[in-house]
């Protein structure tokens, strides 16, 4: 990512969104960029899982796990499978796991704490749906961009 999330404000402030959800830095890369791929979960991580399994072609994963502080829906399996597979990011609206582990992975990873707690395995939720939270608004295809300051989404790569 070329561009602080400040800059491409100052820039095109009359296109980007931005989300103001205070999300803490877990993965290895504090800037990261990509288009947008959506899943809503309810503390159960196996479709995260499955989506991170497959080529992400420099996507990122918006995660909404409804800010439910109960399990952690990314780990250093996942997040390393991810890695494996061409993923950009994931940004977590929930808690995450192994998090130094997840510190030495080159990817970014936002999200809004830890807890040591597994979730549920049940597939449950849904994928490439518009979600909304906090201001930000995260449509499958649009492009997020993320740094130290927060993150920023756009309809169009900038």
């Amino acid at each position: 990512m070329s561009h602080a999330t400040a800059d491409l404000i100052d820039d095109h402030a009359d296109i980007l969104t931005v989300c103001l959800t205070p999300f803490r830095q877990f993965g290895g890369r504090s800037r990261f960029s990509g288009p947008i791929r959506t899943v809503r979960v309810l503390e159960d991580n196996a479709r995260v899982k499955s989506l991170l399994a497959e080529p992400g072609n420099g996507a990122v994963l918006v995660i909404d796990g409804g800010a439910s502080p109960r399990t952690a829906l990314v780990g250093d399996l996942i997040a390393a499978s991810a890695v494996e597979n061409g993923w950009s990011g994931i940004v977590v609206r929930g808690p995450v796991r192994d998090s130094l582990a997840l510190s030495a992975l080159d990817i970014g990873i936002k999200a809004l704490g830890t807890v040591p707690a597994k979730s549920g395995k049940t597939g449950a939720g849904e994928t490439d749906v518009v979600l909304t939270f906090d201001d930000g608004v995260f449509t499958p295809g649009h492009w997020l961009y993320s740094d130290e300051d927060g993150l920023v989404t756009s309809p169009r790569p900038l």
